[in-house]
């Protein structure tokens, strides 16, 4: 308690360059535990964006690309599959479920995706978390569609509008399906997947509105009136996602596939290709880490100079001590017990500061991003940085301390 009192009473009389020392390492906190949250949790949302599924195939092309087209409907497919490779694929004694993927379309920017009723009810997330409605309830009727939650928010659409869809993923279409228009029939509650960002149809509502279609303009096709959902047969699907009975016969589907004679086709284990994306696009995640970890570096060399700058102010303060029976030692924990003392109240603020942000940004953050932040940000990761961060406050304190120190032996 004696050596705590002497420090703050020691730190309150050069509050100034105290102050500017403190808030350098408060905004090197704030960063250096905002980046590793955020990376966290960016990196726990790209890995959960698909769970439960085994296998994803498509037509032959690089597994990243298939990935990305299927799960976070970005780009296009090189190829569509037949819906005979499907059928005979998924008619596998070995295949649990499957859910068909059929893109092409789009809303005000946003993808629209054909599949079955067989998407709400296997279709998992996260740690297989299923999809759940907010508002409605799935496809029954040929023209009917579920949006994604961000899609019905941001668009301010509700249960039963009616909205045209766009031939072509272009955020700007000339060319419009809107002699069909589709009725909302339910909203998925949010998932901070590229779900969110997404409209479903059924796979005949596909083929229905591309019925009087043809390449460069639309020719004359049936009335709606007249169209029946079960008399529209499917002739392809761009992708589907496979579920197994037994995950020890995954490889082997997954050769037979690759070698499917029919058409050529690709069936990727979406664990491992998500994980090879990542590491395709984490340069980024380094460079952030780098960039605060500089700026720690620069706050931790302001702490040194403040303590060594006070050095000079302090040389009657350590003859007086050494006048009442202090060791050079106590005038070396003295100078530590200071720095750690700043480090503290930064780690305090620094981390309250980053609470308050999460929680006035977390909205937007789900909205423009799709990034669903947790309000806990002392992982194990981050207490192992804030650990280092201490110790580094060590270390960079010991030249003051040292120098206290050696002047305190001179003092006679």
């Amino acid at each position: 308690m004696v050596f705590l009192g002497l420090a703050f009473k020691s730190l309150i009389s050069r509050r100034g360059s105290v102050v500017l020392t403190c808030l350098a390492m408060t905004v090197s906190i704030f960063v250096i535990l905002g980046v590793e949250h955020i990376r966290t949790q960016a990196k726990e949302s790209f890995y959960n964006t698909v769970s439960g599924a085994d296998l994803i195939v498509g037509a032959r092309t690089g597994s990243a690309n298939l990935l990305l087209y299927s799960v976070f409907r970005i780009g296009s497919a090189t190829n569509n599959v037949s819906w005979e490779s499907y059928s005979d694929i998924t008619a596998d004694d070995r295949v649990k479920w499957a859910i068909p993927i059929s893109l092409g379309d789009s809303h005000k920017g946003y993808r629209v995706m054909g599949t079955t009723l067989s998407y709400f009810e296997h279709y998992s997330y996260g740690k297989k978390r299923n999809l759940k409605f907010a508002n409605g309830k799935p496809f029954h009727d040929l023209f009917d569609v579920v949006l994604g939650s961000q899609v019905a928010k941001n668009l301010g659409y509700g249960i039963g509008d009616q909205i045209t869809l766009a031939h072509g993923i272009g955020k700007t279409s000339f060319s419009m399906h809107d002699d069909k228009p589709f009725r909302i029939s339910g909203i998925l509650a949010p998932t901070g997947t590229p779900v969110d960002q997404t409209l479903h149809v059924s796979l005949q509502g596909i083929e229905a509105i591309h019925l009087d279609w043809q390449p460069g303009s639309r020719k004359s096709g049936p009335e709606v009136n007249s169209l029946v959902q079960e008399d529209l047969a499917i002739k392809s699907v761009t992708a589907f996602i496979l579920g197994l009975k037994s995950r020890m016969t995954t490889f082997e589907v997954q050769r037979e596939i690759n070698e499917f004679s029919q058409e050529p086709l690709l069936a990727i284990l979406p664990g491992v290709a998500l994980a090879e994306l990542w590491e395709m696009i984490n340069i980024l995640e380094g460079v952030l880490q780098l960039i605060s970890y500089l700026i720690l570096f620069s706050a931790l060399l302001g702490l040194a100079a403040m303590l060594l700058a006070s050095m000079r102010e302090r040389e009657q303060e350590i003859k007086l001590f050494r006048a009442i029976g202090a060791s050079p030692g106590f005038l070396f924990v003295l100078i530590q017990l200071e720095a750690l003392i700043i480090c503290g109240f930064s780690i305090l603020i620094g981390s309250a500061c980053l609470l308050l942000c999460l929680g006035a940004t977390k909205e937007k953050l789900s909205a423009n991003f799709g990034l669903y932040v947790e309000a806990n940000i002392f992982s194990t990761n981050s207490v192992l940085l804030l650990s280092l961060v201490v110790i580094a406050t060590v270390a960079v304190a010991s030249i003051p301390s040292l120098g206290a120190y050696k002047q305190a032996r001179s003092v006679t």
